[in-house]
């Protein structure tokens, strides 16, 4: 690794040359193959979550977010409405093509734009999402627009740190594990050690490109089962 030190022979970062600030992230529609990623619309999508939300009767997706669950629709629309409208946190549904449907939510967070930072959470997926092609496709399209479209330089990820199934997530998609903050934050009366990973732009071509075989049609069978895991595609099986 190349090292910089300035004038008086300090270590210093590594030169950002001509860096100008991004743009916040534009709310527009992310279209894939097998999904929409939308930004979140009361009246389009409250219904078709809350829905997609009750699959799940054991309410296990509501567990390590600090609210939920909602059993009733007028309750949903109102958090929604209370939460989820604005422009930091930018929640977004994710609609399944072959329904139609809104079946999921991700959001845009802690934007940094001077920076080029940015977070995604407040993400739930009900079990009609979850390890589904539109799935990874939905965490792919929020990449692609972060760092393609708007030149961020730095994407986290931070989950519950006893959140084993957030964790094994981040990882799989390219997420790079950098510690544990103790202490964090409270939520529903108990404490939250928050467990951090990130990507860079410059991890990101590499990681994009593992994506896009992973997408490929010859990657899955005719029952649409993956061929090659996405963690060897992208170089990290």
């Amino acid at each position: 690794m190349t090292e910089y030190f300035d004038a008086l022979g300090l270590p210093i970062g590594f030169p950002v040359d001509n860096w100008s600030p991004c743009d916040p992230p534009p709310r527009t529609v992310m279209e894939g193959r097998y999904c929409t990623v939308e930004p979140i619309d009361l009246a389009a999508h409250s219904a078709d979550l809350h829905e997609a939300n009750l699959t799940d009767a054991e309410h296990r997706i509501w567990t390590y977010l600090a609210y939920g669950p909602f059993e009733s629709l007028s309750d949903y629309r109102a958090w929604i409405e209370q939460t989820c409208l604005g422009s930091d946190p930018l929640f977004h549904a994710i609609v399944a093509r072959n329904t139609g449907k809104a079946v999921g939510v991700a959001s845009y967070l802690r934007i940094e734009p001077a920076v080029g930072v940015i977070e995604t959470g407040h993400i739930n997926y009900s079990p009609l999402l979850q390890r589904s092609p539109a799935a990874t496709e939905a965490m792919y399209l929020m990449m692609k627009r972060v760092f393609d479209e708007l030149g961020y330089r730095r994407y986290e990820w931070k989950c519950d740190s006893l959140n084993a199934r957030s964790r094994k997530a981040a990882e799989r998609l390219g997420f790079t594990y950098e510690g544990t903050f103790r202490q964090v934050t409270l939520y529903k009366g108990r404490n939250r050690d928050s467990a951090w990973y990130s990507i860079t732009d410059k991890e990101w071509p590499a990681l994009k490109s593992g994506f896009e075989a992973w997408f490929s049609p010859e990657n899955f069978d005719s029952q649409g089962r993956q061929r090659r895991p996405l963690t060897e595609l992208r170089g990290a099986g």
